[in-house]
């Protein structure tokens, strides 16, 4: 399947990579994979199950931190198959139709994730610098109204996506650089003028991606502003300490997407290995680092966790 010869003239389906140059080492991927994607599953898992038992996280922060969790859950659901389809199974190929809808969610998810990142730090930025206000500000129908926004403006940013890619005629190899579909991937591919593919990609990263981090590093800025106003250090600290989860996100986040986007458009030159590494630390990364850190760093969450097994160990 994975030969040349079986690589041309293929308008139904596309073949995945798994690890360039030795498709043999395959096997040996799936229980690293399996142990991310179980870590991802029982961190965002758990950070759901505390927020809603614990009546004291039923707070706007931990609102927003659980539509990351739910969103991070989705985006790790997205490469799930295909991932288990190449690491697990061997199976290499996928339809075009199928390779086209997990295009979408991936990309859709990754523009949610921003979205949910912007928000989050909005959350910061009241909670902060207007803290008497904080719970009058950010209601429950303010928060809805923000994820529900954030949901919609993915799904219309992502929608004309499939459709730029079927207008395209595919005569060449059929080969994928990564063991997802991904819309700069695909597009490559094509055996006919892509330039309006790459024009809506670049206007999408830069209207939505490049905005949202615009947005988030100004609100730091105003927090920053706050913050040396306080007069007491203890408080600053405080107050800086609430933002450590939030910039740990963000940079999980921005850093492995400026990596593959880059590697993508000036890496041309670079090793399969390096591409398909950058590709998936970009998706597989976040999910499973968020928990963590926010378990971590948010003492209510950590004690929460610890007390809640604490309470299995004793029954047991």
């Amino acid at each position: 399947m994975m030969n040349s010869n079986a690589s041309f003239i293929n308008h139904h389906s596309f073949i995945l990579t798994g690890i360039p140059g030795i498709p043999d080492k395959n096997p040996w991927m799936a229980f690293p994979l399996g142990f991310l994607y179980t870590l991802t599953f029982l961190g965002n898992g758990t950070i759901l199950a505390v927020i809603k038992v614990d009546q004291s996280l039923h707070e706007p922060m931990y609102y927003f931190l659980s539509i990351l969790a739910l969103t991070d859950v989705s985006l790790s659901m997205s490469t799930l198959p295909s991932m288990l389809s190449i690491f697990w199974f061997n199976s290499h190929e996928i339809p075009f139709d199928a390779c086209i809808t997990q295009m979408f969610f991936i990309h859709s998810f990754g523009l949610v994730e921003s979205g949910v990142l912007v928000s989050m730090a909005f959350d910061r930025f009241v909670a902060i610098r207007n803290p008497l206000h904080y719970a009058s500000i950010l209601t429950y129908s303010i928060i809805g109204k923000i994820g529900i926004a954030v949901l919609t403006r993915a799904v219309c940013v992502v929608f004309p996506v499939p459709f730029l890619i079927k207008r395209l005629p595919f005569c060449r190899s059929n080969i994928l650089s990564h063991s997802y579909c991904l819309h700069q991937d695909i597009m490559r591919l094509a055996c006919a003028s892509t330039r309006i593919n790459s024009l809506y990609g670049l206007i999408v990263v830069i209207f939505t991606l490049g905005m949202d981090a615009l947005i988030i590093l100004f609100s730091y800025m105003f927090i920053l502003k706050t913050v040396l106003g306080i007069a007491s250090k203890t408080e600053r600290l405080k107050a800086l300490n609430t933002c450590f989860s939030h910039i740990c996100a963000v940079l999980l986040f921005y850093i492995p997407f400026i990596g593959v986007t880059m590697t993508h458009r000036f890496g041309k030159h670079l090793s399969p290995v390096v591409h398909m590494l950058m590709a998936n630390i970009y998706l597989l990364l976040p999910p499973v680092l968020n928990p963590i850190v926010y378990s971590v760093k948010t003492k209510q969450i950590r004690s929460r966790i610890i007390h809640m097994f604490q309470r299995r160990r004793n029954r047991t």
